[in-house]
């Protein structure tokens, strides 16, 4: 098979478009015969030599694909040879076949085609583990996420939205804050223009948000700290702005607030698996009801995986941005 390798860390570049050995499915896992991988941030910092991947998992980039199943290996039940899946991975999707766990595959949600699949899992998985399961949005209450036209973003829009939360978002254009608004946000903020402190703070009566979803880390956790509302938590999943920043407890105290900071990608197979779990029963059902849909920006062959990255690292997307193995 094919699959794109790292010759050494470095820029797009790097990512080439070559011939390996085929994977073989071992104890409880699947082979799938991959048609998309997706492009995520975390791919990009691999690229780059900062974010290896978890030990056992494949090499290859990518963390989320589509495809049928080629291989049932021992110990697997309900999934057969030719079913069409999407898959939440610890590496290997940008590669014409990859190894899967049994608890990391979920089946085409209705209306959804197989390539446009592959713009699920990663975004899914991590919105509901971080928004609901650990921040516990809950009907009434507000949502901010940065980065809203992100991947992530448009997610965890159309998520909190139908659960009847009130969602402010920030990006950086116009456009992208229009797309916002089209998945249902309900408070568009310019990050390059606007104070998005004073903005939650004036769309929630001074109250603030209840949760915030944040991709930057540093640069944003004592402004991330003062948006929040009384009893408010900061789920941070991301280091787009930094690593280490300054906590102020004293605000964290007077607010009775929380923060949290997690990743997907290195959690154990069963933390994943219910994960996984929780996202076919609770949010699967909402692609039927229209009420979800993945964004995709663009589609491009996998072998020119190097422009994929282009795209993303200069931000002129909105959603994903999908890699077809043929």
């Amino acid at each position: 098979m094919h699959a794109i390798t790292i010759s050494e860390p470095g820029g797009p570049e790097a990512l080439v478009w070559f011939e390996v050995p085929d994977p073989q499915p071992g104890e409880g896992e699947v082979l799938v015969e991959v048609t998309a991988s997706a492009v995520n941030r975390a791919d990009i910092m691999q690229r780059q030599g900062f974010y290896d991947p978890p030990p056992g998992a494949s090499a290859f980039p990518g963390l989320e694909c589509s495809g049928r199943v080629a291989e049932v290996g021992p110990g697997v039940s309900g999934w057969a040879v030719g079913d069409e899946v999407c898959a939440l991975l610890a590496g290997g999707g940008y590669a014409e076949k990859v190894v899967v766990p049994a608890g990391q595959l979920l089946p085409l949600p209705e209306g959804v085609d197989l390539k446009r699949a592959a713009a699920l899992p990663e975004v899914v998985c991590t919105v509901w583990s971080n928004v609901f399961m650990v921040a516990h949005l809950r009907p009434g209450e507000t949502l901010l996420v940065h980065g809203g036209s992100s991947g992530i973003g448009t997610m965890a829009i159309q998520l909190a939205k139908a659960v009847g939360a009130k969602v402010a978002v920030t990006a950086g254009t116009k456009e992208k804050l229009e797309r916002c608004a089209e998945l249902g946000a309900d408070v568009l903020i310019n990050y390059r223009e606007q104070d998005f402190v004073a903005e939650v703070k004036d769309a929630t009566g001074g109250a603030g948000a209840d949760v915030i979803l944040d991709n930057m880390g540093a640069k944003y956790l004592d402004r991330n700290v003062q948006a929040l509302a009384v009893n408010g938590r900061l789920a941070i999943i991301g280091m787009q702005g930094g690593r280490k920043g300054e906590l102020n407890i004293g605000a964290l105290l007077a607010k009775r607030a929380a923060v949290s900071a997690t990743s997907l990608r290195a959690r154990p197979l069963e933390e994943k698996a219910a994960i996984v779990a929780a996202v076919r029963e609770h949010v699967w059902p909402l692609f039927a009801g229209g009420h979800v849909r993945p964004v995709v920006d663009r589609e491009m062959p996998m072998s020119e995986a190097a422009e994929g990255h282009r795209v993303v690292e200069e931000s002129g997307h909105i959603g994903k941005v999908l890699l077809i193995t043929s």
